[in-house]
């Protein structure tokens, strides 16, 4: 699909409500692969692995999957994976990789906030950010989705910047990037009136340039314990780095494990 046209005209100041619906096509998705590469994987897989706490052959949902990197590996490890996004691009890069390294992993494209399944998983993680595309409607049905195609007990992994905590203590207005031939500029704004990070990205490869208008929700980590709370998911764990660092205010990253209740409502 080609790169849509920067064009002479102003960029608006505020993303569209559906920004995420065609942002991740064309030079996005080159720069996305160069950003978060399969070969750095490893390091999360292990942090999801061990937070899961599922043995390998479990059946994992990983939401939203983007390329895939992470499904990919760990589909390698022995587990049965399912990815779902909502970009026919990075699908097709998934099922590409998946194709070359022989991984049988179930693509599946669709709005990561009407998940179904035909049996429950038994974990299942957001990475990559990805959590703060919708509005508060939005994210509530998303995490009730997760917590609807779960089994009783299992554990779900939401990895995000987009906190309070992490991300207006260490806010930056302006990030400036070179991947390799590849020049990344971010421009953010932050609304107090909506809680949301308004963003700016260019993205510029020899003479291939597009500009992309995206938009964040900003949650405490009060207000997200409460969202998870409210979808069936209690959090067990919170985590500020992979490493298992304490989550404090100034944290890059929140990492937060929570898992649905238990057949009876017991979570012993």
């Amino acid at each position: 699909m080609p790169d849509k046209p920067s064009g002479p005209s102003p960029v608006p100041s505020v993303a569209p409500a559906d920004w995420w619906e065609d942002f991740f096509e064309g030079l996005m998705v080159e720069f996305w692969r160069a950003a978060v590469p399969d070969e750095g994987a490893g390091p999360e897989a292990d942090f999801i692995e061990t937070q899961l706490a599922v043995p390998r052959g479990a059946r994992l949902l990983d939401v939203p999957c983007g390329h895939g990197r992470l499904a990919l590996e760990l589909a390698g490890r022995g587990y049965r994976m399912t990815g779902v996004d909502i970009s026919t691009e990075f699908l097709e890069a998934a099922r590409a990789s998946a194709a070359t390294r022989s991984l049988e992993i179930d693509w599946k494209q669709g709005d990561m906030r009407a998940l179904s399944a035909p049996s429950p998983y038994d974990g299942a993680f957001c990475a990559g950010n990805s959590f703060g595309f919708f509005d508060d409607a939005g994210h509530a049905a998303f995490l009730r989705a997760v917590a609807g195609v779960l089994a009783p007990g299992a554990r779900f992994l939401l990895d995000s910047g987009w906190i309070a905590e992490c991300v207006l203590v260490n806010f930056r207005e302006r990030i400036d990037a070179r991947l390799g031939a590849i020049h990344f500029l971010a421009e953010n704004r932050y609304e107090p009136a909506t809680g949301r990070v308004e963003n700016r990205f260019t993205v510029r490869k020899g003479r291939r340039k597009v500009i992309r208008l995206a938009s964040h929700r900003v949650y405490t980590f009060r207000e997200l314990v409460g969202m998870l709370a409210t979808a069936g998911l209690e959090v067990v764990a919170t985590f500020g780095s992979l490493a298992g660092e304490p989550f404090r205010l100034g944290s890059p990253r929140l990492l937060v494990v929570a898992a649905t209740r238990r057949a009876g409502g017991s979570d012993s």
